[in-house]
């Protein structure tokens, strides 16, 4: 278990000490994920989310209506801090190549994750849900959209076309790295998350600068 996961202090009658609200909304969430982790959000339950968390079911609705809207929070979460991570890799640089493998890496990172909070968005048994739904559509578009804007510019493509660029890069990029946390035995994430880089890379790169390229979203 995480420091950041690290289960409330108790008092003596084993239930845990009053926080202030938002460290033990926090806490609440940190302990629904270990549960939704293990569980999935079918075999998950707020009685045992209580339980792990060492409070009362009435504390535990006092912060969150019902299973769903933890979940949605959580979810919600998660996809907040992937985003960061994959803005970050397109914005500390100008190099294309460096781009491309910052951005692999960043989904290698977030599914190597100790917490396996990435089982959130793949394997939770939500896929069916519309709001679940919804929102991954709307992350991955939003980064596919990020990452177009960047091909458009510098390569003159037109925006509809490096949108499809940019969700093949998402899509290789989680497929590898599913793959790779899958692996009993696994080589090096640096390592895997560079070959799925370098190929990526030879596809992309495969669209040359153009130094007269229209303006991003340009149809020409």
């Amino acid at each position: 278990m995480s420091q950041d996961q690290q289960a409330a202090p108790t008092a003596p009658n084993g239930r845990a000490k009053r926080l202030p609200r938002e460290q033990r909304r926090r806490q609440l969430l940190d302990c629904a994920l270990q549960v939704f982790v293990a569980k999935g959000y079918y075999g998950a339950s707020m009685d045992e989310i209580a339980d792990v968390a060492s409070v009362s079911k009435p504390v535990l609705y006092q912060h969150f209506p019902g299973k769903r809207e933890l979940f949605l929070d959580l979810l919600g979460t998660h996809l907040d801090q992937l985003q960061a991570m994959l803005t970050e890799a397109l914005e500390r640089t100008d190099d294309n190549k460096e781009r491309v493998t910052g951005t692999v890496s960043a989904f290698y990172e977030f599914i190597a994750r100790k917490d396996e909070a990435y089982r959130l968005l793949f394997t939770s048994g939500m896929d069916n849900d519309e709001e679940v739904e919804l929102r991954l559509s709307r992350f991955f578009d939003a980064v596919a959209h990020a990452i177009a804007e960047v091909i458009a510019e510098d390569t003159g493509q037109p925006m509809v076309a490096a949108r499809m660029l940019g969700h093949g890069l998402i899509g290789m990029a989680v497929t590898s790295a599913r793959h790779w946390i899958s692996l009993s035995e696994r080589p090096d994430m640096e390592v895997s998350s560079e070959i799925t880089a370098r190929l990526a890379w030879r596809g992309i790169s495969g669209f040359p600068l153009d130094a007269e390229a229209p303006p991003a979203g340009s149809s020409a």
